[in-house]
Parts: C-alpha cells; structure tokens; sequence
C-alpha cells in the first residue's frame, strides 16, 4: 500500500488530487486563513476604542490578542488529533463556524470577561484550521502542483497582513470595532455557505492508519521543519512585535502603517514566487528565504538610522517572510503524507509558540539592552536555522512525498 488508508467515502462532491488545479476553491481556503489572521491581529489596531469601551488599559485590551495565541496553542495539536476521523469539509465547516459565532459574540459583548471567552473560542478554532488547510489544499491538487496549491491556499496571510487589516483599522476607526467584529462574523457565514457548496469533500483518517504523535515527530524530516519554523518565525516576531521601536532611530516610528504596508506588499510578492517555484526547488527557497532574511537584519543592523536602507530592509523582510509559511508546511506535507493533519498541527503549534516567544524575548531585549541587541540576537536565531536547512536538503526539503 502505497498511500493513506482512508474510510469510504460518502456521495458528494470529491477530488482524487488528480484533475485541473482547483483555484476556486484554493481560493475559499486562503479566506478562511484571511479570516483567521484579520480575527487574530484586528484588536491590536484598535487598542483605545476597545480600552474605552471597557473601562481598561491597552495593555488589558491586548491580551485579547494573547487569549487567542493561548486558544490556538492549546488547541492545535488535541483537537487535531481527536478528530482525526472526522470527515474534512464539515471539520473545515466547523471550525470557520467557530470564528462567527466568536465574533458575533465579540461584537455584542457586554463586559471583557466574555469577550476574552470569546476570543479564546477563536483561538482554538485557528488552531483546528491551520492544521486543516495545507493538507485539504493538497489533497485537492494534481500531484506535481500540490505545493502551488498549499501557495494559494496559504495567501490570505499576507493579504490580511498587507490590506486587511489596514483597512479593517480604518474601517474601525468609522464605524467602530464592535462593527467590524460583526462583519467577520458575516463573512464567516458566507465563508462556511460557499465552502459547503463547492470544496470538494475527503474521508477522516481510519483508526488502523493513526499512530502516535511521538511517532510522527520520530520521522525523518519533521524535527528539523519544527526547528526551521520555531527559530524562522521567533525572529520575525521579535521584530514585528516591536516595530516601532525598531523603526525610532530612522525616525519613522509614526510611519509604522505605511512600513508594514509595505512589508506586506512585498510578503504578496513573495508567495508568488514561491507558488511558482515551491514543486520543483523547496530547499533552494528555504535557503534563499534564510538568506534574504539575514541581510535584511544585517542592514537593520548596520544602519539602524539611514531611512532609506530600513525601507529596503523592510521590503526584504517581507520578501523573506511571505512564503515561508507555504515552504514549511509543503515541506512538512511531504516528509509526513501520511499523517498530514497531525505534523501540521505540530507545525501550528510550533508557530505559536514562536508568536509568544518573540513577544516575550523581544521585550526582554528591549527592556535590558534596547532595540541595538535586536539585530545581533536575531541574526544568532537565523544562522541556527539557516544552518538547520543547510543541513537536511534531503530529509526536510523532498521534492516529492
């Protein structure tokens, strides 16, 4: 037997991976991770309407961004795991569920209490979610175009970070938070229609095909992609986290959106040249992706103050970041194929626990040496991981399962 065993399938729409590329619904998987991340990040933009409306500080209102990290994190890996033979579409269906009722819930909430509930209950959805989406988009593409597919599947990421939420920051700022918490809401349930209507549905996994979660991190490759993620993702979010500091000796601490506009603009770029690219040289993207990264550090590094390097080292970031996330889990897709949902959960997990880590670390740094120990402890970060890749070309970098 060559591939998963997987349950009979019931009557309904299905996909074998074997015909034309399916952008349509590629397309209603990268929503459902735009919902996703304009669900997660929307509240740091929208600090002071929030904290007013409580009665708390900003710092209280943030930690409706942590509540969600801790949802996903504590999520990821269990819940994945224990619906491992679940049918995917009503999964996928479920789980986007899970963001409008959270939101819907947000947008009428009465006090912080419930709305951290809430938020919780959206966290634990992306941590189901996350683990969902890059072996749905694989399993719905011809063999040779499955990494392009995860690409697509994985571009509402740098869509909500690049037009998402700057748009949705203004909108806020007009019609006011609670609003725009109502309208993802929305967009959840037209989300949850379209995707009953059109994705293709797969079986779960049968009981005889799962093995343990120890098992799958013993497989060649996966350790590796976890560190690869961990040490990638902790340097950018040590960085990202703390943007404006970062962005103080050039003096464009108050051009932080326009900054980040421009990052994001540059992630768009980026996967699509991934897109492009990922099915036939992943480990070359991993390197390239590594190398890019720590020049741009470099050039924060250097020069801290020259306003127009920052601007490149800007976009370079960007460009490093946007397709990272395809390469990672295409990456992890191929070294796992057989246990897809449960390696990406770890992935997710992984991720997360760079997201806080990078909060964490970065406001260590900050605190005790300032924003000038950023670039040196981030480039240590980076040289470990680009070693890492360097390293596993033919375990964590497979061209084919």
């Amino acid at each position: 037997m060559t591939g998963p065993i997987w349950k009979q399938s019931s009557p309904g729409p299905q996909s074998s991976g074997g015909g034309a590329f399916p952008l349509p619904a590629l397309i209603a998987l990268a929503l459902s991770g735009f919902i996703t991340i304009l669900t997660e990040a929307l509240p740091a933009g929208l600090l002071a309407q929030i904290g007013e409306d409580f009665s708390i500080s900003q710092a209280a209102a943030g930690q409706m961004v942590t509540i969600y990290a801790i949802g996903s994190l504590m999520a990821a890996i269990p819940l994945t795991r224990a619906t491992q033979g679940l049918r995917r579409r009503p999964l996928l269906t479920s789980a986007i569920a899970g963001f409008a009722v959270a939101n819907l819930i947000t947008a009428l909430s009465p006090s912080y209490a419930l709305t951290m509930a809430a938020r919780f209950v959206a966290g634990v959805s992306a941590g189901l979610l996350w683990a969902l989406l890059a072996g749905y988009a694989a399993r719905m593409a011809p063999e040779a175009q499955k990494g392009r597919a995860i690409a697509v599947a994985m571009a509402g990421t740098p869509l909500a970070l690049s037009v998402g939420i700057p748009a949705a920051t203004f909108l806020g700022t007009i019609v006011g938070w609670r609003t725009c918490f109502a309208l993802m809401s929305a967009a959840a349930g037209f989300l949850m229609i379209w995707i009953a209507a059109r994705l293709p549905d797969f079986p779960g996994q049968a009981e005889a095909d799962t093995v343990p979660i120890v098992a799958v991190g013993k497989l060649p490759g996966v350790r590796p992609i976890l560190f690869i993620t961990l040490t990638f993702v902790l340097a950018h979010n040590i960085l990202y986290t703390y943007i404006v500091p970062l962005l103080q000796p050039a003096d464009m601490s108050t051009s932080a959106d326009m900054v980040l506009l421009v990052f994001g603009c540059c992630s768009l770029v980026s996967i699509w040249f991934v897109g492009i690219l990922i099915d036939r040289t992943a480990w070359a993207l991993a390197i390239v992706t590594c190398l890019i990264f720590i020049g741009a550090v470099m050039m924060f590094g250097i020069w801290p103050a020259a306003r127009s390097v920052v601007c490149m080292a800007v976009a370079l970031w960007g460009l490093a970041f946007g397709g990272a996330a395809t390469i990672f889990q295409t990456a992890m897709a191929r070294v796992a194929p057989r246990q897809t949902d449960i390696a990406q959960s770890m992935l997710v997990t992984a991720w997360n626990l760079a997201i806080a880590g990078g909060g964490i670390v970065g406001g260590l740094l900050l605190e005790r040496g300032g924003i000038s120990t950023f670039p040196p402890a981030v480039l240590t970060i980076l040289i470990a991981c680009a070693l890492v890749v360097l390293s596993n070309r033919q375990q964590a970098f497979k061209t084919t399962p």
